[in-house]
């Protein structure tokens, strides 16, 4: 028999057709998608996560992290990242959060004498390694001498970037001092002998860094003055 929206008979409380499958009205007659509103598909498989923190995963190991001279034990989840370890777990905050991808560079630091991204790299992976945060380049009371380019060039704007490009820059210094080589070396370089950093070579070199205020210019030019010193007195600086 064909399928009729005919009224029902008297006695015969089936709706008709065309209503069986309709959601149910609100009190304004208007189904709940037609306001707006769709009554939420609750999961409870899926993590809780509105504290901000990884949930537990049951999977966590003690690692030894050194960080800036001194020895940290620490027992972490194995997701947790480098930075994460760094500004939660130690309170250190000077590496910055950005991107979370390893494009912004603002959460550079040091991981045995060369830079890297914080941000990609997982925490227990480093277990025994010597970090060094922007909080541990200076001595003492003494800043570091690429701190005080910056300072003395005003090479920074809101400062969020800062401490990333610093660690990068002390990395750069170590790179080139060591003779390994940029897109932008002369292929008539000598092999393993220190790069000149010249303007092209800093700025190829701190390409991985960015400052969304346009700091560029003066950024430059505190590692310039950096290098230009550690050319003239025949050393490296140290990190």
């Amino acid at each position: 028999m064909e399928p009729t929206n005919d009224p029902p008979a008297a006695g015969d409380n089936t709706p008709p057709l065309a209503d069986r499958d309709a959601p149910p009205a609100t009190g304004d007659g208007a189904p709940p998608a037609a306001r707006g509103s769709v009554p939420a598909v609750t999961d409870d498989s899926a993590p809780d996560d509105s504290d901000g923190a990884w949930p537990e995963s049951g999977q966590a190991s003690e690692s030894v992290l050194h960080v800036n001279n001194r020895a940290h034990s620490l027992t972490l989840d194995h997701r947790t990242t480098l930075l994460d370890a760094l500004r939660e777990h130690l309170g250190l905050t000077g590496a910055k959060k950005g991107c979370d991808h390893g494009q912004c560079g603002a959460c550079t630091v040091l991981v045995d004498g060369r830079r890297a991204n914080s941000c990609l790299l997982l925490a227990v992976a480093q277990d025994g390694r010597q970090i060094t945060t922007v909080e541990g380049l200076a001595e003492g009371e003494r800043l570091h001498p690429l701190q005080e380019a910056f300072l003395e060039r005003d090479a920074l704007q809101c400062g969020y970037c800062t401490p990333g490009q610093i660690c990068s820059a002390v990395g750069v210094l170590a790179e080139a001092a060591d003779g390994f080589p940029s897109h932008v070396t002369p292929a008539t370089a000598s092999p393993g002998a220190p790069v000149e950093l010249g303007e092209d070579e800093i700025r190829e070199r701190m390409s991985g860094n960015l400052c969304r205020c346009g700091a560029y210019p003066r950024i430059v030019e505190a590692v310039g003055d950096v290098s230009a010193k550690d050319a003239a007195a025949g050393r490296g600086v140290a990190s």
